[in-house]
């Protein structure tokens, strides 16, 4: 149900219910955490791709689980599956690329929005489908799309629940970037090239400085910017740099 495969440095987890257009039951949802914190703790990860098999890049919550009366229930899979998982994407020491291969509906429309990049083929969707259903938006969506679009916006999209294409979505600033579809891989393996050999720990001081400032005061912000600045200059990372622009070369950074 989840493939968890790495390369130079880059893991790559895959959603694999391609029947089911990746939606979620108990036991994928568990794998995918134990993936996430393996991503996590591997000091040899230096960027994570997010994406999905097949058509669908995840097409949200398997309702047939969520109504079964022997199942797990709302509370257990939100407290102990979705919840968990947007924590773990939200503090992983490193980046996080969403790479939407096909439709991103409900829950799996704001995992890929809790990711640092969202990278979406030219015909991707995204859709907060919860209205369809009488459900409101978890997953972190009412948290994310509205500091993303701005309060109007999101709520339209999660009260009337209407597609957005993915160029919808680069031009209101709701994801990073919409390629086409030929060249979706290629985009992706660029970035993660890319994020894997730059200064991870910088870019994870960064990712965590920026978070803090949706609710920090600029005095308070100014504080963290100095703190997280400090653990940055300490790092081999920035000693590299600064030799390597003395030295008139390009830096080797290590993640460290």
């Amino acid at each position: 149900m989840i493939d968890y495969n790495i390369n130079n440095g880059i893991a790559t987890i895959t959603l694999n219910r391609p029947d089911k257009f990746n939606s979620f039951n108990r036991e994928m949802a568990d794998t995918f955490n134990a993936a996430l914190q393996e991503a996590s703790s591997d000091e040899n990860i230096r960027c994570v791709i997010i994406t999905g098999e097949g058509k669908a890049f995840c097409a949200g919550q398997d309702l047939q689980e969520a109504i079964d009366p022997n199942g797990p229930g709302l509370k257990k899979i939100i407290e102990e599956g979705y919840n968990p998982s947007i924590l773990r994407i939200t503090e992983m020491p490193k980046p996080v690329i969403a790479a939407v291969n096909g439709v991103a509906a409900g829950a799996g429309a704001n995992i890929a929005l809790a990711c640092d990049f969202v990278v979406a083929k030219q015909s991707a969707a995204f859709i907060q489908a919860f209205s369809k259903i009488g459900l409101i938006p978890d997953s972190g969506g009412t948290y994310f799309l509205p500091r993303l679009i701005g309060y109007q916006r999101a709520l339209a999209q999660m009260m009337l629940g209407d597609k957005v294409t993915a160029d919808e979505a680069m031009q209101m600033g709701m994801i990073y970037q919409s390629v086409e579809d030929d060249q979706f891989t290629n985009a992706v393996d660029a970035l993660s090239t890319q994020l894997s050999n730059m200064p991870t720990r910088a870019l994870a001081l960064t990712k965590f400085a920026l978070q803090k400032s949706m609710q920090a005061d600029l005095p308070t912000q100014l504080q963290n910017e100095l703190k997280g600045q400090l653990e940055a200059g300490a790092t081999a990372d920035h000693k590299e740099g600064v030799q390597a622009f003395l030295e008139k070369r390009k830096a080797v950074f290590q993640g460290k």
